[in-house]
């Protein structure tokens, strides 16, 4: 049993989330699972496994989506290329840079991180944890 059952983000338009998400999961190697319209939902997870999901959703309470200041969902990364190209696609989607890609020894020595947030604010990292091969 893993530790995590899902990660949901909340998101104000589905068409427009999926327009944000659908390439930078493909990017990453997730698979899309679901994709829910009418339930103004979408979930992915890695290609050999059910869970976790990570998906996206309007809140079920019926509100407006709004994230908050320290929660973050970071994806990892098989090299540092991914985590720049990543970086890269993000902004060109329309998310707004928090954090370029780069070292973060504070972390630890191999932490190669980058930091944006989606169209309706929501903060997301992409990290790799080894050193280049």
């Amino acid at each position: 049993m893993g530790m995590l059952s899902h990660v949901s983000l909340g998101i104000s338009d589905l068409d427009r989330a999926l327009t944000f998400y659908a390439p930078l999961m493909e990017r990453l190697g997730l698979a899309l699972r679901f994709s829910e319209p009418a339930k103004q939902w979408a979930g992915w997870t890695a290609e050999d496994s059910s869970r976790p999901i990570f998906f996206i959703t309007r809140p079920f309470n019926g509100d407006a989506p709004a994230p908050g200041n320290g929660p973050m969902v970071g994806f990892d990364a098989p090299d540092r290329a991914t985590v720049d190209a990543v970086h890269a696609l993000a902004l060109e989607l329309g998310g707004t840079d928090e954090g370029p890609p780069g070292l973060r020894p504070h972390y630890h020595a191999d932490y190669y991180g980058a930091y944006f947030r989606d169209p309706d604010g929501n903060k997301l990292c992409i990290a790799c944890h080894f050193s280049p091969q």
